[in-house]
């Protein structure tokens, strides 16, 4: 008898394990609407719809750099309806740029999966008189305090991608802000700033119609969009590595079977010929992975980010 109502009472929750998502899941990006953030996260959520069998809505809870949407996240309800798009800026630069931040990265979240990366491109104006990487460290050499670089915002993957560059390579380069991309990127095709490192999607026409210089992809790997563009490993910079990236978190006390069932539709997603093309058309790599190699590459993230944060002394 005792044995039986223990059966019965275990139904229900076995019931909810089997029938996990039995509603719409929410998928949050931490960015405003109709950017690359949004675009992979729409993409994906369609992908991991097919595979969950319910629809996965995208919220836009932009602000702070994503720190207020994966902050919403780690504050869900731990049922396995709420998931976040992430980028470097909330998990790996924000716990050490920011003074304060409502969150902790180490306790707090339950991470999926990498999503995908995106190249980024060094280009400089056609006005700066060199045509690789190492002419521009030399010219730089010859020249400190010369050559400005434009960025996304001080902070920003594309800000710190210049001072890695500035460390590893001893030059004196000099950073100016902009508010977004967009402006950056028209001030250096107009010679305003001699140089910047931007996402390979955003420079690429720019690129090709030969109005920028596109000099080294800041990646392990070369960009199949600029297959003849060397990358700094290739040039003996392997440190410069500032691939912009996307991944998939959860509240850390999320289910562990639910963390399985998400991470298993994820992948199948980010597997998918549909999906892959989504990713391709802004210039993004599905990169699938377990939960322990997202964890690793966030840990060796923060440590490398950490570094030129502290060197540079920022802080907001």
């Amino acid at each position: 008898m005792r044995k039986a109502l223990l059966v019965l009472a275990l139904v229900p929750l076995l019931a909810f394990g089997q029938t996990y998502p039995n509603k719409p899941v929410r998928l949050i990006v931490g960015f405003p609407a109709g950017g690359p953030a949004d675009i992979f996260g729409r993409a994906l959520a369609q992908g991991m719809a097919s595979e969950l069998g319910q629809p996965v809505i995208v919220e836009n809870i932009s602000g702070v750099g994503g720190v207020l949407g994966v902050d919403r996240a780690a504050k869900a309800a731990p049922d396995g309806y709420t998931m976040c798009i992430n980028s470097a800026s909330p998990l790996v630069i924000a716990p050490y740029s920011l003074t304060k931040i409502p969150y902790d990265v180490k306790k707090d979240f339950a991470f999926i999966t990498l999503v995908v990366r995106v190249p980024e491109v060094l280009a400089v104006h056609p006005s700066v008189p060199v045509n690789s990487l190492s002419e521009l460290i030399a010219y730089a050499k010859a020249n400190p305090g010369k050559v400005n670089f434009g960025s996304a915002g001080s902070g920003s993957i594309t800000h710190l991608a210049g001072e890695l560059l500035k460390a590893e390579a001893k030059v004196d380069l000099v950073h100016v802000p902009y508010k977004g991309a967009a402006p950056a990127v028209n001030d250096l095709l107009g010679g305003q700033v001699q140089m910047g490192i931007f996402d390979v999607p955003i420079l690429l026409g720019h690129i090709r119609s030969g109005k920028l210089k596109a000099l080294t992809i800041t990646s392990a790997t070369r960009a199949p969009s600029l297959p003849d563009v060397p990358t700094t490993t290739e040039l003996n910079y392997p440190n410069v590595n500032s691939d912009n990236w996307y991944g998939l978190v959860m509240a850390a006390a999320t289910p562990p079977d639910i963390q399985r069932r998400v991470h298993a539709a994820a992948v199948a997603a980010l597997k998918s010929k549909a999906v892959d093309e989504q990713f391709a058309k802004v210039g993004g790599i599905a990169s699938p992975g377990t939960p322990q190699e997202y964890t690793a590459f966030i840990a060796a993230e923060q440590a490398k980010w950490s570094k030129i944060v502290q060197a540079i002394g920022f802080k907001e």
